[in-house]
Formats: structure tokens, C-alpha cells, sequence
């Protein structure tokens, strides 16, 4: 079976088990402020398994795409590591648990894929008795393919977890080490980690506290690179179909021998990376030096690099986009959506390091020479390096180990410490944003926004992610109405402000957000007395802030579409800020833009003020807007239903935010 195969029948088997398959979610986290990437199946799903949001069914299965960097040095070393990688998995949210989750695993293996069950072992968490009764009793292994290790307990940061059952391939004799201790948990390559059944009956708190959840759960992660090395009876997941003709267009490129191990190691490490860079780009991440894009940028580089050591002296990066998308475009149409820029981003972000790279090399090779004997290299002078010339510290430290030099982390990371302070801020505020209680329980359908109510009900108070009945004078709380005017925060736009007025109190509203199923949850501080659930208020949405916030995002709409007539349809937007006296505007373009355009531009959006143009405002089928040439915003998740902003024949752009009726209320 190819690896497009096994996907497919991995899917297919658990639809067959009524869970409905979901398309991959972005590599970007959605709300969760606790990752910076996408990194296991479930990380998307955490709101379903913490019961914060129902799930669109109780059985989902999905083919996830995963990045880590945790082991990024690992990569092209081993058989197995990668930054990016595709991970089955089939979850239940409160309805089934480890009876269905360990025969359903074992069914697939030994009947859809039809693998040796002689060749399979399994461990499990030593106080997991119930895992243990069904791999014994139901499913038949022997006492000796049971393993019970400590380890076997899975989380990833707060969130769901428990204890876990891992499934184990034999490789044979001739993978391992030779040693007549060699078993399950040995070192080496004999037996291979196929399968992870998480057993999901706690939730970890930011404190580190295990609570039990009230309903448990299962996930479960299944590694589909690693499973085609198994089918495919390859020595690495490297050279599954998954992987090798990417390989194999290094190879073509550089003229260089598979065989040789220093060779081998680096086009293993251009097929990961270009893997990672691809999907990185399509879900919206561009390259900077910060957060995910420094990730990307660390990854990009580290590729550029190894083709160096491979003898590539041209552009190269970019060419292999084409492989990627004709081993994986299929399944992720949204690459194939975005190639163009892919590339373009790509070639820029190569070209831009190879004219810096040769000139940061000599100043590495420099510090070198002159170092002490103790052979460290000072933080001070990583950090010039990473600041001058762009490279990461860790590319640093790569190139310096190689050569039996070491790095002065903590003098780097002091050089660092300011801009680490500012993400950590940014950081908390994004937390405090996310703090809602268990919304499960609310009758959605009885909940409306409505931009011209002035009276509703309060449905909901919480305070640091607990429901609580009533909030008194100097509290922070969360507020739902059953009757919203509030426009949240969305799409760059900021949120509406307001004053919300009960008979025994008052209370400022200071933000609104929006979770993924759309519900609206305002952040406001109590100013009088005190307000209760069920408490009628009477509101006041701040006009102005949302007149002025109406007519910035307008004009970030004919902004976009002037860059596009100026510059080229490849620009995309890559971000915004909409405040109500201010836009900010982040775009994809391959150079600085020049006066001359700039002045086109700005002539081109006054000239749409001045028309006096009606805005229209459509909700449609997603399909009909594509059809209709609704832009997108690059990255973002869009329902079945479509919000659609058009400008004439000027600008038409799916988008959720606050608009005016006319251009000719922007103003100059």
C-alpha cells in the first residue's frame, strides 16, 4: 500500500465505526495560547475533551498534520524524527473508551493491514489493570508481549491526558542491537512504536494539578510515515513513498550519492524540512524572528544550508515544492492553493540567506580561530551573529559543534531577555482571553448577536474559566448574553466596548471574543454594585469606537484590493490590526515597495472614498463565494456559510467584521 493508501483506509476503517472524518486542522493553534504548533492530533481537539464546546460528533477520526522541533538536530540522523509528519488518529469524546479503542487498533493492524500478529507487542501504564485485562483476555496476547512501563502515561502541556497502551512492531533480529537483553524498551531500532492509545481521564490544570474529567476519553495517535515504513518494509520512514521522491529530486539537483553518509543525512534533511516549510506556509506562517515564524525561518535556513554542504550553489528550495504537492496536494488541496506563494516566499527567504551566509560563515570561522581554549563560544558574539547576519542560534551552534565548539546559551539568552519579555506579555494577555467556563450547558440556539439590541438577559458570569452566580464592584469576569450586540474581535479587527446596566449594578465592557463555535463572550469589569446570572441589563455599545472601527476595516479592504492591482495578485494578506483610529496592514510581496506604487496605491483607495460606493454585505455558501471571487484571509478556518464583503467590482473578501454602508463614510 502507498502512504495516500493507508491514510485513506485508516479513515475509511473508522468511518466504518461511525466517526466522522474531519479534514486536518491549521498547524496554527486556534485559541489555545498554549502551543505554538500543531504538534499531536488531539491539540485541536482539546475544547471537545475538556467539555468546553461540544464536538461535532463523538467519534472523530482525522489524518493530522504535526510539527515539532523538540528533536530537530535528531532529524536525518535517525530512522524516525521529523518536524513535520502526519499523525492518524481516532478520538471519543464521552462515548466509547478501552475496550473499543484496543480491538478497533487491533482490528486495523492485523486485518486491514493484515501485519503479522506474532510480530506485535504492547505496553501499558503498570496501574492500567483494565488495558491489561483486554490486550490478556479479549484480544489474547500472552503475559509475555505485555510490558508495563512507567512512561506510559501521555500528556502535552495543560490539557486532556492519562495513561496510554503503545502498540510495538518486531522489526527482526537483523534491526537490533544484538544484545540478548534486546526487547520492547530497548535502545535500538528492532522494535518500533506503531500505535499510541491514550486513555484520556484527567485534565491537567496550569498548575499541574490532575483533575478527573466528567466524561473520559480516548485519543489516539498513530504515525503514518512510520506505519508505511512498516507496509512498505523500508529501513526508514525516509524511503516510504511519503519521502524518498522528494530524495530523489535532491539527488537529480545536486548530483550527489545516496550512499555516502554525510550525503545521506542532508538530503534527509532538505526532504523533512521542505515537508514542514511547505505546510507551514500554506497555513499562513511566514518566516520572521519570533514565534512560529522563527521556527519556520530556523527550518528554512537549516535546509539552504545542507544543500551548501551537498555542492547546491543555486536556488533550489523552491523546486522541490512541486514534489511535496504531488506526493500530498491531493489530500491537502490547501497547499495546492497556495503555491504560488510558497514558492515565492521561499525563493525570497533563500536568496536573502544565501547573500548573508557565506559573509556569516567567515565571521563564525573568525570566532573560532580566536577563541579560548575552553573552545565556547561568548553569548555576546552568538547574538551579534544572530542579529547582523540572521543566524539562529541554534544553526550556530550546529555549525560550531561540528567542529568541537560550544555556546554560551545563557549570555545569548540574556541578550535575548527583552524580546522574550514582550512575547510573554503578549503571551498572558492572549490567556486571559481564553478563560471561559463550561459554555456545554447553554442552549446555543437561544443565543443571537444582535448589533441593534439595547436589552438581554445575562446567561453566563465566570471568572478565571469557573462559572460563578454573581460578580460584585472591582471583579474582572466574563460575561454571556442571550442577546449580543457586541462585535468580538476577529479577522484583526478589535472588539466593540460598552456599559452593561442592571437594576443593582454596573459593569464596563472592555473586550468581546468569539470560541470556535461561534459563541460571543464579553471580558468586562464590574464599575457599581452587582450583577447575577439572570439579571436583565440594558446596553450601550460605544457608537463612535465602532463607527471609527467600521470605517478602518472598510478601508483595510480597499487597501488590499489596491496592492493587488499595484503589486501583482500574488500579494496575500499576512495579518492586520483594525482600531478605531488606526490600520495596520501585513502583506506578502518579494521587495520593498517602491514611492511610485505607493502613491498608486494611495490614489486608488481615495479614488473608491470619493465614489461614494455602496458596501453590500452577503452570507452565502462557501463554494458560491469562491465562485463569486471572494478573497479569503490567508490561514483563517471558514464554516459552510460565508459572511461576504464586496465593494463594486473593486473588492470581495469573506470576512466577519464591522463595515460601513458607504465608502464615502471613511472620510480622507
Amino acid at each position: 500500500m502507498t502512504g495516500n493508501e493507508i491514510r485513506k483506509a485508516y479513515l475509511q476503517f473508522f468511518k466504518s465505526k461511525e466517526h466522522l472524518i474531519l479534514h486536518s486542522f491549521p498547524l496554527i493553534p486556534e485559541n489555545d495560547p498554549s502551543l505554538l504548533l500543531i504538534g499531536a492530533g488531539m491539540a485541536p481537539l482539546k475544547p471537545y475533551f475538556t467539555g468546553k464546546l461540544v464536538p461535532p460528533s463523538y467519534r472523530v477520526t482525522t489524518s493530522q498534520k504535526c510539527i515539532r522541533t523538540d528533536d530537530i538536530d535528531n532529524v536525518g540522523r535517525t530512522a524516525r524524527h521529523h518536524t513535520f509528519f502526519e499523525m492518524l488518529g481516532n478520538f471519543s469524546f464521552g462515548n466509547y473508551f478501552k475496550k473499543e479503542a484496543i480491538s478497533w487498533a487491533w482490528e486495523f493492524l492485523t486485518k486491514v493491514l493484515e501485519l503479522d500478529t506474532d510480530k506485535l507487542y504492547v505496553t501499558i501504564y503498570p496501574d492500567d489493570k483494565e488495558a491489561y485485562d483486554y490486550w490478556h483476555n479479549m484480544i489474547g496476547l500472552a503475559d509475555e508481549r505485555i510490558f508495563k512501563f512507567d512512561d506510559n502515561f501521555w500528556e502535552i502541556g495543560e490539557g486532556p491526558c492519562g495513561p496510554d497502551s503503545e502498540i510495538f512492531y518486531d522489526l527482526g533480529p537483523e534491526r537490533g542491537c544484538g544484545k540478548p537483553t534486546c526487547t520492547v524498551g530497548c535502545d535500538c531500532d528492532r522494535y518500533l512504536e506503531i500505535w499510541n492509545l491514550v486513555f484520556t481521564q484527567y485534565n491537567r490544570t496550569k498548575d499541574g494539578k490532575y483533575e478527573p474529567l466528567a466524561k473520559k476519553n480516548i485519543d489516539t495517535g498513530c504515525g503514518l510515515e512510520r506505519l508505511a515504513s512498516v507496509i512498505q518494509q523500508k529501513e526508514s520512514n525516509f524511503e516510504t513513498d511519503l519521502i524518498f521522491p522528494i530524495i530523489e529530486k535532491v539527488i537529480a539537483i545536486s548530483g550527489g550519492d545516496y550512499n555516502d553518509p554525510r550525503q545521506k543525512m542532508a538530503m534527509k534533511v532538505i526532504a523533512d524540512h521542505i515537508r514542514a516549510i511547505t505546510f507551514m506556509i500554506s497555513d499562513g506562517i511566514l518566516p520572521s524572528n519570533e514565534g512560529r515564524g522563527y521556527v519556520l525561518r530556523r527550518i528554512l535556513r537549516r535546509a539552504v544550508r545542507f544543500g551548501r554542504l551537498l555542492g547546491i550553489k543555486d536556488l533550489f528550495l523552491a523546486g522541490l515544492v512541486d514534489t511535496v504537492l504531488d506526493i500530498l496536494g491531493d489530500e491537502y488541496p490547501e497547499t495546492r492553493e497556495h503555491e504560488a506563494l510558497i514558492k515565492q516566499i521561499i525563493n525570497t527567504e533563500e536568496k536573502q540567506f544565501s547573500a548573508t551566509l557565506a559573509q556569516g560563515m567567515e565571521l563564525l570561522n573568525d570566532m573560532m580561530a580566536h577563541v579560548g581554549d575552553d573552545k565556547v563560544l561568548t553569548g555576546a558574539e552568538v547574538f551579534k551573529l544572530y542579529d547582523t547576519y540572521g543566524f539562529p542560534m541554534e544553526l550556530t551552534e550546529e555549525i560550531a559543534g561540528e567542529q568541537g565548539f560550544k555556546v554560551d546559551k545563557d549570555g545569548f539568552q540574556e541578550a535575548m531577555k527583552e524580546q522574550q519579555e514582550r512575547a510573554r506579555a503578549a503571551h498572558t494577555k492572549v490567556s486571559a482571553k481564553v478563560a471561559t467556563p463550561d459554555t456545554t450547558k447553554l442552549d446555543q440556539s437561544k443565543l443571537v448577536n444582535d448589533e441593534t439590541a439595547v436589552k438581554a438577559t445575562i446567561a453566563m458570569l465566570g471568572k478565571e474559566g469557573v462559572e460563578i452566580s454573581e460578580a460584585r464592584d472591582g471583579q474582572e469576569v466574563t460575561i454571556i448574553l442571550d442577546d449580543n450586540p457586541f462585535h468580538a474581535e476577529g479577522g484583526g479587527q478589535l472588539s466593540d466596548t460598552g456599559v452593561l446596566c442592571a437594576a443593582e449594578g454596573k459593569a464596563q465592557v472592555t473586550d468581546a471574543q468569539a470560541l470556535p463555535n461561534g459563541l460571543v463572550y464579553l471580558i468586562a469589569e464590574i464599575t457599581e454594585g452587582v450583577l447575577r446570572t439572570g439579571d436583565a441589563v440594558d446596553i450601550a455599545v460605544d457608537k463612535q469606537r465602532h463607527m471609527n472601527l467600521a470605517r478602518n476595516h472598510t478601508a483595510t479592504h480597499l487597501l488590499q484590493a489596491a496592492l493587488r492591482k499595484v503589486l501583482g495578485n500574488h500579494v496575500n494578506q499576512a495579518g492586520s490590526l483594525v482600531t478605531p483610529d488606526h490600520l495596520r496592514f501585513d502583506f506578502t510581496h518579494f521587495s520593498p515597495v517602491t514611492q511610485d506604487e505607493l502613491d498608486k496605491i494611495e490614489a486608488l483607495v481615495n479614488e473608491e472614498i470619493l465614489k461614494a460606493v455602496p458596501v453590500t454585505i452577503e452570507e452565502m455558501a462557501l463554494d458560491t463565494a469562491k465562485e463569486k471571487g471572494a478573497m479569503a484571509l490567508f490561514g483563517e478556518k471558514y464554516g459552510d456559510i460565508v459572511r461576504v464583503v464586496s465593494v463594486d467590482d473593486f473588492s470581495c473578501e469573506l470576512c466577519g467584521g464591522s463595515h460601513v454602508a458607504n465608502t464615502s463614510v471613511i472620510g480622507t
